[in-house]
């Protein structure tokens, strides 16, 4: 089993949901293909979609919804 780190492109606030009343985009232990969103970093009003780099099971994400990421820090980890 490989674990695959996914790392924040920007600095900002980091989203799980696309909107306060919608779904998240992917739930904790749902899988995921390379290329799924699985949340979006806000900056300035612009919103930029984080996507798995690999395809497996989403293993954790380790930041919260809402939570300030800094460029380059881990905000989930994906197993395959």
């Amino acid at each position: 089993m490989s674990e695959h780190l996914i790392h924040a492109t920007l600095p900002g606030t980091f989203y799980r949901r696309p909107s306060p009343d919608a779904a998240p985009y992917v739930a904790e232990g749902s899988q995921v293909e390379a290329a799924t969103v699985i949340g979006c970093i806000e900056v300035m009003k612009q919103f930029n979609e984080i996507t798995a780099e690999h395809s497996g099971r989403l293993l954790s994400f380790l930041l919260e919804d809402g939570d300030a990421v800094e460029a380059g820090q881990v905000v989930a980890k994906v197993v395959s």
